[in-house]
């Protein structure tokens, strides 16, 4: 176990409950930040993309109609 894992786990020792149950909240929060993050990252290459070009150019020329829920 590393020394700031260690750190972290004697500091919330000394916390309440609620103050521990607000610290693993952020740390959640940071988690879920990170895999973000990565999407941004994803998401903003700007590599070709020849099978989703493709895709998009067929949708556009299909156009679109409202949704009949009678047809579904």
């Amino acid at each position: 176990m590393s020394a700031e894992t260690q750190e972290l786990l004697s500091i919330c020792e000394q916390l309440p409950e609620a103050k521990r149950v607000e610290v693993a909240d952020f740390a959640r929060f940071l988690l879920a930040q990170q895999g973000d993050e990565r999407w941004e990252q994803i998401i903003a290459e700007t590599k070709a993309r020849p099978k989703l070009d493709a895709f998009l150019k067929e949708s556009a020329r299909e156009g679109s109609q409202p949704l009949d829920l009678d047809r579904l």
